[in-house]
């Protein structure tokens, strides 16, 4: 399995690649655990799992090679699994309405399947274009503090000015699309995802809650296709001997923390504003600023 190493600046070398067997040496439970749990909290809240993934291997020292793509997807298979199994009754109420959403003017179910539909698309044309040397020069902690800030500030402003009375079942076809171009502009780290889609559904007048619903379910086909892209990318090599363990724990905490997240982020927001998330992100953003210009 061929993976990059993650230099103390969150940078990626790929000059370093290296094969990595069964065994992952110096690496424990407890580096499995805690980048579980920062995958799992961090996937669903809106401060960016890229950037906190980058920022915590190196903030700590912790080698990237070590664990490498395998692990990375178990851990977003860990957010899936929280996911649908939080949804669990509207993805089956929406899978069972896929047959009639090829029927015009669809209605209830079938209208929402064709809403996450025109949603995703923006994100797979972007994919596509996402290439290693693209993600090679994104992927920075320099780039981090840049796009921790301006999500800050874009959080602020649409609190202040966003209207706030629609529920995502009003979305239009032209805003599902719009909302799934802001979910593509989280393959730069530190932009979020669910922050991204949250914040311009905010700006186009619908609830908080309502807004983090729609960004989770349209979340699930990116997280998916995500984790299929490593899988094909990792080929048929994958964790075994000592190495299984580690992968299955990160595997379980980022899920189990991930459906806790989920679950109490959506009633969070059901009363309070993103103020706090805004803050923190400005927060982060200062100490990495502080740490690449010491």
């Amino acid at each position: 399995m061929r993976v990059r190493r993650a230099l103390p600046d969150g940078c990626l070398d790929a000059q370093n690649d290296t094969v990595i067997s069964g065994r992952i040496p110096n690496v424990t439970v407890i580096h499995a655990a805690v980048l579980g749990l920062v995958q799992g909290v961090t996937e669903f809240l809106p401060v960016s799992s890229s950037a906190h993934l980058i920022l915590v291997r190196a903030f700590l020292g912790w080698d990237a090679e070590q664990l490498g793509l395998s692990f990375d997807i178990a851990c977003h298979l860990g957010t899936l699994v929280a996911i649908l199994i939080y949804f669990r009754r509207e993805l089956v109420q929406i899978l069972a309405a896929t047959p009639r959403m090829f029927r015009l003017p669809a209605t209830g179910d079938a209208r929402y399947a064709q809403l996450i539909v025109v949603g995703t698309l923006p994100i797979v044309a972007a994919g596509a274009l996402y290439t290693p040397a693209v993600e090679e020069a994104l992927r920075t902690a320099r780039v981090t503090i840049v796009t921790l800030a301006a999500g800050a500030v874009a959080f602020l402003w649409a609190d202040r000015i966003g209207a706030q009375t629609r529920t995502d079942d009003s979305l239009t076809f032209g805003e599902a699309f719009l909302l799934g171009c802001a979910q593509a502009g989280a393959l730069v780290p530190g932009v979020s995802r669910s922050g991204a889609v949250i914040v311009v559904a905010i700006f186009m007048g619908l609830r908080r809650a309502s807004s983090a619903r729609f960004a989770f379910l349209l979340g699930i086909p990116a997280i998916l296709a995500a984790g299929a892209k490593g899988a094909l990318e990792l080929g048929p090599q994958g964790p075994a001997g000592d190495a299984l363990g580690i992968f299955v724990a990160g595997m379980l905490v980022s899920a189990v923390v991930g459906y806790v997240t989920v679950k109490y982020f959506i009633r969070y927001l059901s009363r309070h504003s993103l103020r706090a998330f805004a803050w923190y992100r400005l927060g982060l953003a200062s100490l990495v600023a502080i740490w690449v210009l010491k």
